[in-house]
């Protein structure tokens, strides 16, 4: 089959490798009709995420049809249609009992690397290191799916990819993002970063009754669509100071919640410890830019509340913890926990409330995978969301 293989730092081919296999009887197989390349992406495509191999397929938002089950599988028969979500869980362990999908005790093989990293090892991941499982990702023709009757989400109705496949990750995403704020009715959200995940969080904030949202970005077709789809007011980071505007826009208390959409790769341009995280990770001497995690934490209100989706691989720098615990801050973060968001985030598809298909920008085959990474990372070609037909 064709699929996209990492084979280092900014070098992604669409190589032919071999077909997957059912291995264990709770398997099934998936022909992919839809995948999509994600921000978080993005991390691997430059070389910040540790434990990758030359070869590794990627991706981790696919959907398609059922083409194989194990012989233990329930729920699902060849000619299924199904998005399946990025993360990989048992389903029985303490934590999936609990809805925290995304830290299954027993999906990730190569949890002693992980508890090395992390004191304890997440869920593992389609498509994201070894560290997280070494699991071959969804940007192929084929997806080996482990622990199948658990987390995908069987698709009925005749609704086309474009609408569903975000189902996978970035909606439900999104919705965490907001529901981790732990937004009230009327209250002012920042979301920094107006990428698919930050626009999700966008919608997901009104969904949740906010009073205000205000987006934090320097991309002008990405503030274009935070100010369309997010239906959000936008500060432009590169012409506004952004605490000095969030601080004049809320009468001097700041935002009651700030979501951080941007992660491991932030920008601050002229920024003090933009300029210094940047020279930092030149010299390998930082895991992550964390200018954004920083600017939130100083413009948050106080009392208010955290929430990170963005993706942080390793020790964040000089972060002002001092602010965080003087002014009473709750942070919150996490891989999603996708299968406890996803059917109720379909209704809301099949009821008209939502278009997810309207944030993408970019159609392109398998082929064009590569040429397509890099337009997404260098923001080209008003590239937002990139979707891919093998």
């Amino acid at each position: 089959m064709k699929a996209l293989c990492w084979h280092g730092k900014g070098d992604v081919r669409c190589d032919t490798v071999p077909d997957p296999k059912i291995v264990d009887p709770t398997d099934m197989i998936v022909r992919i009709t839809a995948t999509a390349i994600c921000g978080s992406d993005l991390h691997l495509y430059d070389g910040m995420m540790p434990t990758m191999e030359s070869g590794d397929i990627l991706g981790h938002e696919p959907m398609g049809i059922v083409e194989e089950v194990g012989k233990e599988v329930k729920n699902f028969v060849r000619g299924d249609r199904v998005v399946v979500p990025f993360t990989i869980s048992c389903g029985h362990c303490w934590f999936c009992d609990k809805q925290m999908f995304s830290l299954c005790d027993n999906s990730n093989p190569n949890a002693d690397i992980a508890r090395k990293a992390m004191g304890h090892s997440p869920a593992g991941l389609f498509g994201y290191s070894h560290m997280l499982g070494g699991y071959a990702g969804g940007q192929a023709e084929y997806l080996r799916v482990p622990y199948a009757d658990v987390s995908p989400l069987k698709i009925e109705s005749d609704l086309p990819d474009d609408k569903v496949l975000f189902l996978s990750d970035i909606f439900p995403t999104g919705y965490m993002a907001a529901e981790n704020a732990e937004i009230e009715p009327g209250e002012t959200v920042a979301v920094w970063g107006c990428g698919p995940v930050g626009l999700f969080a966008m919608q997901s904030a009104w969904m949740l009754k906010a009073g205000r949202v205000i987006a934090i970005d320097r991309v002008a077709e990405r503030l274009e669509m935070a100010q369309t789809f997010g239906r959000a007011e936008t500060i432009d980071f590169t012409k506004q100071d952004v605490y000095e505007t969030l601080m004049e826009q809320t009468n001097g208390r700041g935002p009651d919640r700030c979501i951080d959409a941007v992660g491991a790769e932030a920008h601050g341009t002229g920024a003090w410890d933009a300029v210094y995280d940047n020279v930092k990770q030149t010299f390998m001497m930082a895991t992550d830019r964390a200018h954004v995690l920083r600017e939130a934490i100083m413009c948050c209100r106080k009392g208010g509340t955290l929430s990170v989706p963005g993706v942080y691989i390793g020790f964040p720098d000089k972060l002002p913890f001092g602010a965080l615990m003087n002014k009473g801050l709750s942070i919150r973060s996490g891989q999603t926990h996708v299968a406890k968001y996803h059917r109720m985030l379909l209704q809301k598809i099949e009821a008209g409330e939502i278009d997810p298909s309207q944030i993408i920008t970019h159609r392109v085959s398998l082929e064009e995978g590569p040429a397509a990474y890099k337009t997404f990372r260098d923001k080209k070609d008003r590239c937002v969301k990139v979707v891919l037909t093998p």
